[in-house]
């Protein structure tokens, strides 16, 4: 079974920049969407942002609107979250997750339930 592993978390000061990326871990792994999810210390798993297949339509949580993107290569079975303008309330273990089964009624995929595939989560942590 195919497996999603994340890279790219650390430790950076508020303000800062970092990329993360979901790598898929066969070349042949395809997906309708592929998000990614956050969860901070003592809080729920929260939706952060999401990228259909063709890379074309991504959607965002308010919170991180206008300062993070998502984006996928097809080719490399990859997909990343740039993240700018980092803020200590962003700090949390951030996951990717993948669905192989069309999001019919989740079709911007903010849903934990929308996703089959999930990786092992990435620490970012933003100090003040």
């Amino acid at each position: 079974q195919a497996q999603l592993v994340e890279s790219g978390g650390g430790s950076v000061q508020a303000g800062g920049s970092l990329r993360l990326t979901c790598a898929a871990s066969e070349r042949t792994f395809t997906s309708f969407l592929t998000g990614w999810f956050r969860q901070a210390p003592g809080k729920e798993r929260e939706f952060v942002a999401v990228v259909w297949w063709s890379g074309i339509s991504t959607y965002y949580s308010d919170s991180v609107k206008g300062r993070f993107t998502i984006s996928r290569d097809n080719a490399k079975t990859t997909v990343y979250l740039q993240m700018n303008s980092l803020k200590p309330e962003d700090t949390g273990v951030y996951y990717c997750a993948a669905a192989t089964q069309f999001p019919l009624r989740d079709r911007e995929g903010r849903s934990m339930s929308t996703y089959d595939y999930w990786g092992q989560g990435t620490q970012v942590t933003v100090s003040s």
